[in-house]
């Protein structure tokens, strides 16, 4: 990682910035900000657009990152742009003297496919952060900042103070800002920097809210009550009491974009139709298999919560993986009341903790529950899955991915 923006800002400057060919709806979070991401594209879409949708990251392979109008970029396709970047990358990084990073390769690419395809709104997910994250180089029409948590705390400073400060940085001046579920501190940020900015304000809970939300078989029946207007009876087909958080952040960021009252059919066809793979995510049910990338506390928090609610008295036997960066004892500590036992697992990634070390503050935290070493994810699952109770694999994005494509599933 080289926080900054001079490498990508250099390299659009030499492609004649297709970043501002576009409008854009720009995603900032700790958790929730690529479902977030994923549903505004949907109603963009619904809506007769064409919208471009960049997110990261990919959970099989790196075309994932890149869609327009709900289609994911092919490998041809993804080849192809590539050959055509590779010149005018090498000429930056022969000028500057310093290469530019894998992310920063793909921020760029989008930009660029974005531009050639001729989307009309660009949304883009927020890689780390915000203020230094190469999709900053675009400037935002509508900036959504979903919630604020401690995490990656060697970049972006070990308090909430600071990390908003990060994640809010991505407000252009005079753009809309659209906020999630801030605590007071992220509150306050949110505040200076809209009135430093003179962005207009929008958040869930005031100008935004939320009524009716009730659980069903299919997902959550929903009333949003939007800055502009009222979207009643929606159904949005997604595990997870947040999704309905996310749902209404991406339809007021729309809202925002048009200036106006969103089409309720529109809005109803996005709820019930865009896939969220990953998360909270059931691919069996004999015995019961569910996939979710939570991989910090905040977001296993939450996961905690929903399974409290749609899946009471279930026990889960944990397929559990985490990168070495993040806080893993206090991961398995809000879901350690869901839990029957763990296999560890290591992704095939320098970023992961050995299956040993996930294993071995498993034992610490699980007090006396079965914990076992499962090597790789492939193999963790398939002796998870041999005892026939119901197995949740969860920890990463990365040891989900390992996991669906196990699964036959990509």
């Amino acid at each position: 990682m080289k926080p900054g923006l001079e490498r990508t800002a250099g390299v659009l400057d030499l492609l004649g910035d297709p970043q501002n060919a576009y409008r854009t709806i720009h995603v900032a979070g700790t958790n929730g900000k690529g479902s977030t991401a994923r549903l505004a594209a949907g109603l963009l879409d619904a809506h007769g657009l064409a919208s471009g949708l960049f997110t990261s990251p990919h959970l099989h392979h790196v075309e994932e990152r890149f869609e327009v109008r709900g289609a994911q970029m092919t490998e041809h396709q993804f080849a192809e742009a590539i050959a055509e970047l590779k010149p005018i990358v090498e000429l930056y990084e022969e000028r500057a003297g310093q290469g530019i990073t894998y992310f920063e390769m793909t921020a760029v690419l989008a930009f660029a496919w974005f531009a050639e395809q001729a989307v009309d709104v660009a949304v883009l997910e927020t890689g780390l952060g915000g203020r230094l994250d190469a999709t900053s180089t675009a400037d935002a029409d509508v900036a959504a900042v979903t919630t604020v948590g401690l995490e990656h705390t060697e970049y972006l400073g070990d308090t909430i103070t600071e990390i908003a400060g990060e994640k809010l940085a991505i407000v252009p001046p005079g753009a809309v800002l659209v906020t999630g579920r801030l605590d007071d501190e992220a509150a306050a940020v949110a505040a200076r920097v809209a009135a430093e900015r003179e962005a207009r304000w929008f958040r869930l809970g005031t100008e935004v809210r939320i009524d009716d939300a009730e659980r069903e078989d299919e997902g959550w029946r929903v009333t949003i009550d939007g800055v502009y207007g009222t979207y009643p009876d929606l159904l949005l087909r997604q595990r997870g009491r947040h999704q309905v958080d996310n749902l209404a952040v991406a339809v007021a960021a729309v809202e925002a974009l048009f200036g106006r009252e969103l089409d309720p059919g529109a809005v109803s066809e996005a709820a019930g139709t865009v896939l969220i793979p990953g998360r909270m995510e059931v691919v069996a049910t004999e015995p019961l298999l569910m996939v979710d990338g939570a991989h910090n506390p905040p977001g296993t928090t939450g996961l905690a919560a929903a399974l409290r609610e749609e899946f009471p008295g279930v026990r889960w036997h944990l397929v559990f993986g985490s990168m070495k960066d993040k806080d893993t004892a206090a991961i398995l500590e809000t879901l350690k009341p869901h839990a029957a036992g763990l296999t560890a697992v290591a992704a095939d990634t320098t970023r992961a903790r050995t299956s040993a070390e996930v294993a071995a503050i498993a034992a610490e935290i699980l007090d006396g529950l079965p914990v076992a070493d499962g090597g790789t994810v492939a193999e963790g699952l398939a002796a998870a899955r041999a005892a026939g109770t119901p197995v949740l694999v969860t920890g990463s994005l990365y040891v989900v991915g390992e996991a669906r494509l196990a699964l036959g599933l990509a």
